[in-house]
């Protein structure tokens, strides 16, 4: 059966999030062991701060991952708890990221992501006046 709602003490939610980002100038770091090690250190911390990663693809120059987590926890906050964990433990594991000045750039992309479409709600709040 889909779960499709999460139930805390005050609230049900839904909420999901699409990630991308890369590391600094691009580069085609994500292959082999350090591909296995990044998918590694994503899980364990997203279980750490208490967020599920649904799907997760590295790709050598950028990363995709779908995540869903509870209202309190802020896109920004999540992306910034990954990025920078991988990022101390994956330089102190392979020394040639070193040569880096950090390993992820600043930027990101974040998309939310829910069941039920944005046209649906929109038309759903502009109907309720009339009930």
């Amino acid at each position: 059966m889909n779960k499709r709602w999460t139930h805390s003490k005050r609230s049900v939610f839904n909420i999901g999030y699409h990630f991308i980002w890369c590391p600094k100038y691009r580069k085609k770091l994500f292959v082999g062991n350090k591909e296995t090690r990044l998918k590694e250190l994503f899980i364990e911390k997203a279980n750490l701060i208490g967020v599920n990663i649904e799907v997760m693809e590295v790709m050598p120059d950028h990363v995709h991952l779908f995540i869903k987590s509870e209202p309190v926890d802020s896109p920004h906050w999540i992306v910034q708890q990954l990025k920078g964990y991988t990022s101390k433990i994956m330089r102190e594991e392979f020394s040639e990221l070193k040569k880096l000045p950090s390993l992820w750039t600043r930027s990101y992309f974040c998309e939310s992501v829910g069941h039920i479409s944005e046209k649906t709600v929109k038309s759903y709040i502009e109907t309720q006046k009339g009930k």
